[in-house]
């Protein structure tokens, strides 16, 4: 299902290569910390999809008379990117029917964490743009049970239990087991990878580009050993590269992740 986010990048695309100066082409890229003085623009969406959607732009493309000659680059910034929160919403009720209007745009300073990253080049000249997508369709107001001595239907599974949390996610270790929590594992994050013949290898100078087998809004894996225990989004925290995880393996499976310790 097409969300505001989709609409958002097919229309920033289209808009920012024809409004600006030197027409650049935005492309999705890796995040990336953005330099002192980044500013930015943030919509309240409300309606059918609700919530925040904010976009920061590295603060050296005030240095380019990208919205026209004698203009005011940030305001001029503002301008553009309202017309564009507007479109998007305009793009999602023509493709999905679903209505949603910017409530409230107001400028930002920069976002802790990122979305998606944007790359606007033209020419030789790129700046980063930063995305933080918080908009979602509203949550459905679950009604109370008539009453809580109501006896479970035959056939009903039991809650899980709640024992052991945060040690297993309510899976019963073994005493074994529990003694190894607080021992420290190295984590990686995997985007990706490819085969190569070692002549390739070899032949790998500065500059040289790698594509890799997976594309820049494919969940990146998390690996502990040698197994993948969770998939998530590339971050911004403070300054790092962080992941919000968004799959996660069964604690079962990421107990194997260990199994060098035993």
């Amino acid at each position: 299902m097409m969300t505001y986010l989709d609409c958002w990048i097919s229309v920033a695309t289209a808009l920012l290569s024809q409004a600006l100066a030197g027409e650049p082409e935005l492309s999705e890229s890796l995040p990336k910390p953005l330099a002192a003085g980044a500013f930015g623009f943030a919509a309240t969406i409300a309606g059918d999809e609700e919530g925040r959607f904010s976009v920061v732009l590295d603060p050296a493309v005030l240095d380019s008379p990208l919205v026209g000659e004698g203009m005011d680059q940030r305001a001029g910034w503002g301008e553009l990117l309202r017309e564009i929160a507007d479109s998007a919403g305009g793009e999602l009720l023509a493709k999905t029917g679903k209505k949603c209007r910017v409530e409230k745009f107001e400028e930002t300073a920069g976002e802790s964490k990122v979305s998606r990253a944007f790359q606007l080049r033209t020419g030789e000249r790129a700046w980063t743009i930063l995305v933080r997508d918080e908009v979602r369709a509203p949550k459905a107001v679950a009604h109370p049970a008539a009453s809580s001595t109501h006896a479970a239907p035959a056939g009903a599974v039991p809650p899980a239990s709640t024992a052991g949390a945060g040690q297993g996610q309510g899976v019963a270790l073994s005493p074994g087991v529990e003694l190894l929590l607080d021992v420290e594992l190295e984590a990686a994050l995997r985007f990706g990878c490819r085969e190569m013949p070692l002549g390739e290898i070899l032949e790998l100078g500065p500059g040289d580009v790698v594509q890799l087998d997976r594309h820049v809004s494919d969940p990146v894996d998390l690996i502990v050993g040698d197994k993948i225990v969770a998939r998530g989004e590339v971050v911004l925290v403070n300054g790092n590269f962080g992941l919000r995880v968004t799959e996660v393996a069964a604690p079962r499976k990421r107990l194997e992740s260990i199994r060098c310790l035993f």
